[in-house]
């Protein structure tokens, strides 16, 4: 039989009111999920608080037990114990340091860490599950070109190939303070890839995660399918200091010709006899990863230098804003770079490396394997973006 006209209008509309029907629930199934998402995070980010903190710079951190980190909700950690003396890391933190001040001139008791204490509203922002405002490294860049070249690199690189295998990279870096808008970030920093995983730490200009442009040390690691800066989830650092927050503000920076000396210190390294990997910013230890936290146990390769991400607008800074013309009091520079093999010898010169810029409109890179500066190894890298 067939159906007059108007009951096919009818049906029609049927199916459309329906359908809209539906899409409303999945629209709504998938909102409570990330709702559910975003709360689960917020409660491994937010821990029970013996005390609250704050800098001078305005940052909350909560004094959580060490054993009550982010960190130790991983299943890999169940039941684990580690015995790290806290005791005598206490002490009065100024400047010279982190750059940080603690209003109570101290930081949090003995037995806790301090971890940035994180709004709904500031996760929902920073918005932990996009997977393209991550960061990464250039040979991720390399094989994902995809990306809608929203990150860019000017970076060198060691080349790799049979028996390149690493346990672990220092670096000298100075300290700059990018113009970068929001949702952007630029950072300067050293990156271990190890097998599909990898560890970022150096500094980074990046208002989205804090609310500011300030210049911050930060840590990214990425095991699986979790990744997270500094303590933010599950497969975060862990803390080994009450008094030297991880994100705390790195102050003074560098002035365009003048004493290159504002730099900090960073040294990512395995422990020979356990195999946890531990990040030095400066003099101090600031945290550790387990071992079984990635699959593999060395880095197949590690590079040094600046990523940005543009957010599909004019790209922002990167380093201290101009291209490198090879002068140390001229350019962000990072200097002193070693590396050490899978025996444990420390390389000082590290001459298997390689520049790589993905686009040098915007930013460029010099490779100075054998420099005539007493800095070793040395690279120039940065630019004005605007691409």
């Amino acid at each position: 039989m067939k159906l007059s006209y108007s009951r096919m209008i009818l049906t029609f509309l049927g199916y459309i009111f329906c359908f809209s029907k539906m899409t409303y629930i999945n629209n709504r199934f998938v909102d409570a999920k990330s709702n559910f998402d975003i709360e689960k995070q917020l409660k491994i980010i937010n821990k029970h608080d013996v005390e609250m903190v704050k800098t001078v710079h305005g940052d909350t951190y909560g004094c959580v037990d060490f054993y009550k980190q982010p960190s130790f909700d991983n299943m890999l950690m169940k039941n684990k114990v580690f015995h790290y003396n806290t005791l005598s890391q206490q002490s009065k933190v100024t400047n010279d340091t982190l750059g940080v001040l603690w209003e109570n001139g101290i930081g949090c008791p003995v037995g806790t860490v301090p971890i940035r204490r994180v709004t709904k509203k500031e996760l929902l922002r920073l918005n932990l599950f996009s997977t393209k405002y991550k960061p990464q490294g250039s040979w991720n860049f390399h094989y994902n070109l995809d990306n809608g070249q929203q990150h860019h690199f000017a970076v060198s690189r060691t080349k790799g190939g049979k028996n390149k295998n690493y346990n672990g990279a220092t670096m000298k870096i100075s300290l700059n303070d990018p113009k970068v808008k929001l949702p952007q970030f630029s950072s300067a920093r050293m990156h271990l890839q190890i097998g599909d995983d990898f560890i970022q730490a150096g500094w980074i200009v990046n208002p989205k995660l804090y609310g500011d442009n300030k210049t911050r040390c930060f840590v990214y690691t990425k095991t699986s399918k979790n990744q997270c800066y500094n303590s933010m989830c599950q497969a975060g650092i862990i803390s080994v200091r009450s008094d030297l927050p991880l994100g705390s503000v790195l102050e003074p920076v560098c002035v365009r010709g003048s004493n290159p000396s504002v730099s900090a210190a960073v040294s990512l390294y395995k422990d020979k006899v356990n195999g946890n990997w531990w990040l030095d910013f400066g003099d101090k230890t600031l945290g550790f990863w387990p071992a079984s936290r990635f699959k593999q146990n060395y880095a197949n390769n590690i590079e040094w230098g600046g990523e940005v991400y543009s957010a599909f607008m004019p790209s922002p800074q990167m380093g201290n804003g101009y291209f490198p013309i090879q002068h140390p009091l001229y350019n962000a520079i990072i200097y002193n770079m070693t590396t050490t093999n899978e025996k444990f010898e420390i390389s000082e010169w590290v001459n298997n490396t390689e520049a790589f810029s993905d686009n040098t409109r915007g930013y460029k890179v010099i490779d100075d394997i054998y420099s005539e500066y007493p800095f070793r190894h040395i690279i120039y890298f940065g630019g004005p973006g605007k691409i």
